[in-house]
């Protein structure tokens, strides 16, 4: 990054760690990534703001904290293999990659996927698995994961993701149409444990439509 983007990524960081993000990996990871990269250049000016903005075929890319607060929550039993459902631009995955040691992400537009390949191939980010596919169904060949990210609102939690997670494994995912809350939903040998952490506004997770 050039000096203002650094400057700007770092003030960005201090403005969520004063909004209450408290994981310093997070924070570190944040700080060093290029959010301007992942935009359009007409948006590139509001890239260090704290607010979702659109990246073109009805996706965004997501507000600042809400993309810090999934991770913290995601890194909670420190995961080894994660599971993206949406890379969209990119930027959450870019963040994911800096702090898993294997990241596999899904995409259901082809367009998106290959811009978001190209960003993490020029971020020097190389532990990413990349698949065009309906997000609902996960990457079964690729499971059981350690954590799951959805980084769009299911209709209900997809029976796949639940199936893909290992024991002890987290599934952090919007849930909901009109009203979205945030879940996180643990594995147990025996049962899933679900909690609501917030209220989240997410565009729709689609099912088994490609594009």
């Amino acid at each position: 990054m050039n000096g203002v983007a650094t400057r700007s990524a770092l003030n960005l960081a201090n403005h969520l760690k004063t909004a209450g993000i408290r994981n310093e990996d997070v924070l570190s990871a944040v700080a060093k990534t290029p959010r301007e990269l992942f935009l359009d250049a007409a948006l590139g000016h509001k890239a260090y703001e704290n607010t979702a903005l659109p990246i073109g075929q009805g996706q965004t890319i997501s507000q600042p904290y809400i993309v810090a607060r999934m991770t913290e929550l995601l890194l909670e039993k420190a995961p080894k293999k994660v599971l993206e459902i949406g890379t969209g631009s990119g930027y959450q995955a870019a963040i994911l990659a800096q702090l898993v040691d294997q990241l596999c992400t899904v995409e259901r537009i082809k367009s998106l996927q290959i811009q978001a390949r190209q960003r993490l191939k020029r971020l020097d980010l190389h532990n990413v698995s990349f698949k065009y596919g309906d997000g609902w169904q996960g990457w079964l060949n690729k499971g059981p994961f350690d954590a799951i990210m959805v980084t769009a609102a299911a209709s209900s939690v997809p029976q796949a993701l639940l199936e893909q997670l290992a024991t002890n494994g987290v599934l952090i995912i919007p849930v909901g149409e009109a009203v979205q809350q945030l879940l996180r939903v643990t594995r147990t040998e025996s049962s899933y444990h679900t909690e609501t952490i917030e209220m989240v506004k997410f565009v729709p997770l689609v099912n088994g439509e490609l594009a």
